[in-house]
């Protein structure tokens, strides 16, 4: 069966105790950074899709032409302070071999924006949540069987729709990711031969914003391509399979469900108090003169 058919036959798996604001779950466009420096940037391709346990995670400064070395891409575990309202991620495996972003997320909210500030003060990030309505499914990939040969190699990504809009994400297989090890930095490894283009480029993250077909990702060549290609399988033990390639070999890959909700509306509001909410009327006709939603 194809995805379509998939987001009708699986079972709910819902987000009751989930462990973060309910805000954070969606697709967010970061439109914009500062600096500590002063200085901003609204032009780099940013996005972040956010599942109940897990996110996909793409940065491009120079959107398709970003050169290989310079792409940014993750999944990795979530994990929330309360106390602390900090956000941070676990990342097992990564486009890059060292983790650039070491602060967690010191979050508030207003509207449609999540406001993202290190702890440092090194910088705050605005996102902006693009999803409104929807499925919102979570698959975590865990792992692939190689049809011709049957061996079986783990696998660290992911599958995730969000209303309107999707991610996928998938490890390299782990002997590359074991020689980059090695390297200081994917330039490096370029250099010294460490890894060809190639295999540093088979770490593929990719986002597909209103519809399935892919509009950035760390391999350019499948800009058009649809995410969630391939026949679907629920497995007797619940993991979800998934018919694919890796290396051009074909393989079966496979998710652990980590939601599913077939309806779901996506936060773009955040309470306030009645008295401010009187206020905003009241002083409508000045305040919201030019004011629009801004994705």
């Amino acid at each position: 069966m194809n995805l379509d058919a998939l987001l009708e036959r699986l079972p709910r798996k819902g987000i009751e105790n989930l462990a973060f604001p309910r805000n954070l779950l969606g697709t967010f466009r970061r439109k914009s950074i500062s600096f500590c420096t002063g200085v901003t940037d609204e032009v780099s391709v940013v996005y972040w899709f956010q599942s109940r346990s897990f996110s996909i995670d793409l940065r491009l400064p120079d959107a398709a032409a970003t050169a290989v070395t310079q792409r940014q891409g993750w999944v990795g575990d979530t994990a929330w302070d309360a106390d602390s309202r900090q956000l941070s991620w676990n990342i097992a495996r990564s486009y890059q071999p060292r983790n650039q972003w070491p602060e967690p997320a010191r979050l508030s909210f207003i509207g449609n924006c999540v406001l993202e500030f290190a702890p440092s003060g090194a910088y705050v990030e605005d996102w902006r949540q693009q999803s409104s309505s929807g499925p919102l499914l979570g698959l975590r990939l865990i792992g692939a069987l190689n049809d011709a040969t049957g061996e079986e190699s783990p696998l660290d990504g992911g599958l995730l729709i969000t209303g309107e809009h999707a991610a996928f994400a998938q490890s390299r297989p782990p002997l590359i990711d074991e020689a980059l090890q090695r390297a200081a930095c994917l330039e490096d490894a370029l250099a010294n031969g460490i890894a060809t283009e190639a295999e540093i480029e088979s770490y593929e993250v990719s986002v597909a914003i209103g519809g399935r077909a892919i509009t950035y990702s760390t391999r350019p060549g499948r800009s058009g391509q649809v995410i969630g290609a391939g026949n679907f399988s629920i497995c007797a033990d619940g993991l979800v399979a998934q018919e694919g390639t890796i290396g051009g070999q074909p393989c079966v890959l496979f998710y652990e469900v980590d939601v599913f909700e077939p309806e779901f509306r996506f936060e773009i509001q955040t309470p306030s108090t009645s008295e401010a909410l009187d206020w905003l009327e009241l002083e409508k006709p000045h305040l919201a003169r030019h004011a629009t939603l801004v994705n």
